[in-house]
């Protein structure tokens, strides 16, 4: 084994938070054109073409990190430093022309990709059989056929749907919203299962396909990357998860705290700035309009005048928190009020002595499940027991080989997610505790809860790679509870609103609001929850921002 570098050296190398004494301690601002609440990636994305624009702005976050879910952490352990992504783990579309390859270079980031392995970017884990998903679309129906003969009728039909889904997006993305008549034409011949399902799940949809259960559960693969049942989720926002990735599966090198840092350093060099460790209390209101924000600083609250509010904060938290009562009306406050959100996340980190690759692992993801029916899946789930029944695995080191700062040398990362409810009685949570009170987390109910989990999802890696558990050095977990503690989500859900076919499109919010001079961003608006849905937001929510100035 190799020797590690100092830690020392390390730390001089790359962190996570090394701009974060900075920003954290640099003077506030009076005021400026446009305050954003929250440097989640909607907001960076927002910032960064704001700033470049010639607006002046600033951006405030409680987290010691900007990036939001899009953020990473390090722990220490043997050999040195290790680093864990939260909740960037693979995206889709970022070749040379690939949408989020252009959003982040129009707003000055430029990034260097891995691709996950193209043969098999994700392996779905069955009781009684594998399937790799291929970046081709031909070849996955190519793959399902082969295995499923008997379904061709149905396989054919889902992957057409799959076929409208992509035209109609790329058809609306090149029109900018404005389609042509000879669009509109192309669209009604040739997307009539898109027409068909455009109001319906991904359950109502299969439905049509096959009745058989594990097909089904091939085709559901993914379905940890929304966090909703079938019998729940918008066909459509479905088919256009799958179609992300068979364009290729990517990680950027340096992990997801990359997106981020590019994007709040492109802020500060056009002279905007980011200010962290200072999560905003208000957004003041005067005369009709939003005016600014009151931060608040260990006590210590700033009042910082704005032209524009821009919120890539929690919406249902913006509109019941932030804003006064009295700004919102009642219609509106109970429409926010309404919204389901999706599921949550809990994740285990581990630092593991070697090389993953001796186990079987590779640049790819692992998605492992119990048994086939999804729908069972998630009603079990809200039965309110710390109960695992499946997991995804990936590994940072593995997807990104060349940066080295994932581990210290001889050792690599790991990370094991499973989606759990994010009731607070299941985690023994007292409600006026959490989130915004730290000392839940030495609840014994609390911490028994977590470590159960941590346990079982442990056990299921070993499971799938024989020898992993006992080359563990360094193990990290966090529950839905974390991640509302450090985003400020509702539910402490990574995705934003639930995408339910009444949620999804113009079901959600868009990024003008009721009240002028307050703009929204972020996985709760139109664009969508996931890294591409959070910068498409960013780039709408500038656009419309600067065409109202």
């Amino acid at each position: 084994m190799s020797e590690a570098p100092s830690e020392q050296v390390q730390e001089e190398r790359w962190s996570p938070s090394r701009a974060s004494s900075r920003r954290s301690r640099q003077p506030l601002p009076d005021r400026v054109d446009v305050a954003i609440v929250g440097a989640g990636l909607g907001g960076l994305e927002a910032g960064a073409r704001l700033a470049r624009a010639g607006k002046r702005v600033a951006v405030f976050d409680g987290h010691y990190v900007a990036g939001g879910s899009c953020t990473m952490f390090q722990r220490r352990g043997p050999g040195g430093l290790y680093a864990f992504d939260i909740g960037l783990h693979y995206v889709g579309e970022c070749g040379p022309r690939g949408t989020l390859s252009q959003l982040l270079a129009e707003a000055g980031v430029e990034l260097t990709w891995e691709q996950l392995d193209p043969d098999g970017f994700d392996t779905l884990v069955f009781p009684d059989f594998r399937f790799r998903i291929p970046a081709s679309r031909e070849l996955y129906r190519e793959r399902l056929l082969a295995l499923f003969p008997a379904e061709r009728r149905g396989i054919d039909r889902y992957v057409r749907f799959l076929d409208e889904v992509e035209l109609a997006s790329r058809s609306m993305e090149r029109a900018a919203g404005k389609p042509s008549l000879g669009m509109l034409w192309q669209l009604a011949t040739k997307g009539r299962l898109v027409a068909r399902y455009r109001s319906a799940t991904i359950g109502e949809v299969l439905d049509d396909c096959t009745n058989d259960i594990r097909l089904r559960a091939v085709m559901l693969g993914q379905h940890g990357d929304y966090g909703l049942p079938p019998a729940k989720v918008s066909a459509l926002l479905h088919a256009g998860l799958a179609n992300h990735y068979f364009g290729g599966a990517w990680y950027p090198r340096g992990g997801g705290q990359a997106i981020a840092d590019g994007l709040a350093t492109v802020i500060e060099a056009a002279g905007g700035t980011v200010h962290l460790r200072h999560p905003v209390r208000k957004i003041v209101v005067r005369d009709g309009r939003a005016a600014g924000i009151e931060v608040d600083k260990r006590g210590t609250v700033s009042t910082i005048e704005a032209g524009v509010v821009l919120s890539n904060a929690d919406l249902k938290r913006t509109f019941s928190e932030l804003l006064p009562e009295s700004a919102v009306p009642d219609a509106v406050r109970s429409r926010v009020a309404g919204y389901e959100m999706a599921g949550g996340l809990f994740m285990t980190c581990l630092g593991v002595e070697g090389d993953l690759r001796e186990l079987g692992l590779g640049a790819g993801n692992i998605w492992e499940s119990d048994g086939y029916d999804v729908d069972a899946m998630y009603a079990n789930a809200a039965d309110g027991v710390a109960r695992t029944q499946g997991c995804y695995i990936t590994s940072g080191s593995l997807k990104d080989p060349t940066c080295d700062h994932h581990a210290p040398a001889g050792y690599q990362t790991l990370e094991i997610m499973t989606l759990m409810p994010s009731s607070r009685e299941l985690w023994g949570v007292d409600v006026d505790d959490a989130p915004w009170s730290w000392s839940y987390r030495h609840e014994p109910r609390y911490e028994a809860a977590k470590a159960e989990v941590e346990r079982q999802l442990i056990a299921r890696a070993e499971r799938l790679f024989p020898g992993l558990a006992s080359r563990i050095v360094l193990r990290e977990s966090a529950t839905p509870m974390t991640h509302g503690r450090y985003t400020r989500a509702s539910n402490g859900t990574a995705y934003g609103l639930a995408a339910t076919p009444a949620q999804f499109m113009q079901g959600r919010p868009g990024y003008r609001t009721h009240l002028p001079g307050l703009y929204l961003c972020g996985a709760n608006t139109r664009a969508g929850h996931g890294v591409i849905g959070a910068l498409l937001s960013g780039r709408n929510a500038a656009s419309a921002i600067l065409r109202g100035a």
